[in-house]
């Protein structure tokens, strides 16, 4: 079985191709198999691309205690230095992009490259009406629908998904509340994608890419699901960025 000990936490992970590392950070109530699409394209790119799944999700256990942005940040910066050994590209998407950009923050010497998918880093840029505005309202179909990604895997059993739900809708109801100002504190060069009807707004994105020191912002026809939607235009990007392209321009 593809888990690794992290801080005693056994943690699912699926490692593909051979090359300098990605690491690609689901969202919330996802998995490894999100990233389906992504994967194998950065494999043959020439990318040694892992995917680790956090605490309470999909494969991995979860662990006592409330869930938070920064403690998976500090589950991903104790998987990075346990399992990647040595700086890597991060590719969030969702409340992954959150935890990549406080690994970023916090542990620069891990991070290379940087693209953060669809999120954002403080309630003002968060869309009305949206996925998480959906989510706090609970709903049956909504948790069927969750559950299907989380009952046939967890190691927990399906019975612990009430938990985790509650876990993760308290942590979106109070999270992220990032400072942009506090990006300026970010040197990877980063690259900031959205799709144009995402849970984020324009607005918001485009303040991101301003505010931290090499970003820049790309939107696509998409929703939250870009990755999914249009993983060839997706996978197009990822690679020309993380193969060195300087997302400053020249100057």
């Amino acid at each position: 079985m593809p888990y690794v000990q992290v801080d005693g936490l056994p943690t699912w992970h699926e490692v593909h191709g051979e090359g300098p590392p990605v690491v690609l950070l689901h969202g919330a109530f996802a998995g490894a198999s999100s990233w389906s699409s992504e994967t194998p394209a950065l494999a043959e790119a020439g990318y040694r691309v892992h995917v680790p799944e956090r605490r309470g999700h999909a494969h991995t256990p979860d662990r006592p205690g409330p869930l938070t942005y920064g403690l998976m940040a500090d589950d991903t910066v104790a998987y990075l230095d346990a399992v990647v050994d040595g700086p890597t590209h991060l590719v969030g998407w969702s409340d992954g992009a959150v935890v990549a950009l406080l690994v970023a923050m916090h542990r620069p010497d891990l991070v290379d490259r940087l693209v953060l998918i669809g999120q954002y880093y403080n309630s003002s840029g968060k869309v009305t009406n949206g996925i998480v505005d959906q989510l706090l309202g609970g709903g049956d179909k909504v948790v069927a629908y969750l559950r299907g990604g989380y009952d046939p895997f967890s190691p927990d059993g399906p019975e612990h998904f009430e938990v985790v739900f509650a876990k993760t809708i308290q942590m979106l109801a109070t999270e992220p509340e990032i400072e942009l100002e506090s990006l300026a504190t970010v040197g990877a060069p980063t690259l900031v994608l959205q799709g144009d009807r995402d849970e984020v707004t324009l607005e918001h994105g485009a303040a991101v890419a301003a505010a931290l020191q090499h970003g820049r912002l790309a939107v696509l026809p998409g929703t939250h699901l870009l990755p999914m939607e249009n993983p060839s235009l997706v996978n197009a990007l990822l690679i020309w960025f993380l193969a060195g392209a300087d997302p400053a321009g020249s100057s």
